[in-house]
């Protein structure tokens, strides 16, 4: 398989998972086309995708909590719109296997760093909204985001299970959990993980399915945060 022929099934592979088809697969090219790679690259859609993001997920918040002060919110936003969740996105998406990145970016492992993917996901967003109009990037980003803005807890100031879990376990001094991809079946917006994660020397493992591994481990995450609270209090409250 030639490599035109492999970057057009990558396109329509994200074009499935982002639940948009682009009339104009160019614009959808230069949103992962990297600076070293050609003058022609995707920063200036950075510009236009992170303003729809912040709107939209701002929306979403905005919607789902009625309750919560302007404050609130903007700490919530903050939790979700930043690098590493747009970086997990694109991992999720494999984004990083369609960027167009110079010889030294791909050398050193461009199509796995963080910026690099988180940048690209922003300039998807801009290339709908180019392709068509505000409301299709907005239907991508609520596509995107729905999950998780659904499984946000805005109790522990916007933190999500695995932040909770994380830092639960490094309270005690203890190993970070391992989040394992047990089975996958199906593609893009048809796939199903099942995830497992392991709390190793606590002996506790737990399992679970969604439509995506993100979804999967916030969920064995919120398990296994359950448990350990259940059977493990942190060490400070043995004081009392």
């Amino acid at each position: 398989m030639n490599r035109r022929t492999l970057q057009q099934n990558h396109f329509a592979r994200i074009e499935k998972q982002a639940g948009y088809s682009f009339s104009d697969r160019s614009l959808l090219e230069r949103a992962l086309t990297h600076r070293s790679f050609s003058a022609n690259n995707n920063e200036r859609f950075e510009f236009i995708g992170d303003a729809i993001l912040n709107y939209t997920v701002a929306k979403m918040l905005f919607d789902a909590f009625p309750k919560l002060s302007e404050g609130e919110l903007s700490r919530l936003r903050a939790n979700l719109v930043n690098e590493a969740v747009l970086a997990e996105i694109a991992v999720e998406m494999k984004l990083g296997d369609a960027l167009f990145l110079g010889v030294g970016e791909l050398k050193s492992g461009g199509f796995n760093r963080p910026s690099i993917l988180a940048d690209a996901l922003e300039a998807l967003f801009a290339a709908v909204s180019f392709d068509a109009d505000f409301a299709a990037a907005e239907k991508v980003v609520r596509r995107l985001f729905a999950e998780r803005v659904k499984t946000v807890d805005f109790k522990n100031q916007g933190k999500d299970a695995k932040t909770l879990l994380q830092e639960f376990l490094q309270a005690q001094r203890l190993a970070l959990p391992k989040y394992r991809i047990e089975k996958q079946t199906g593609e893009g917006a048809d796939s199903i993980f099942r995830v497992s994660c392991d709390l190793g020397e606590l002996g506790f493992i737990c399992y679970a399915e969604a439509g995506s591994r993100k979804a999967a481990e916030q969920s064995t995450a919120k398990e296994a945060l359950a448990w350990l609270e259940q059977h493990r209090s942190p060490k400070k409250s043995k004081k009392s």
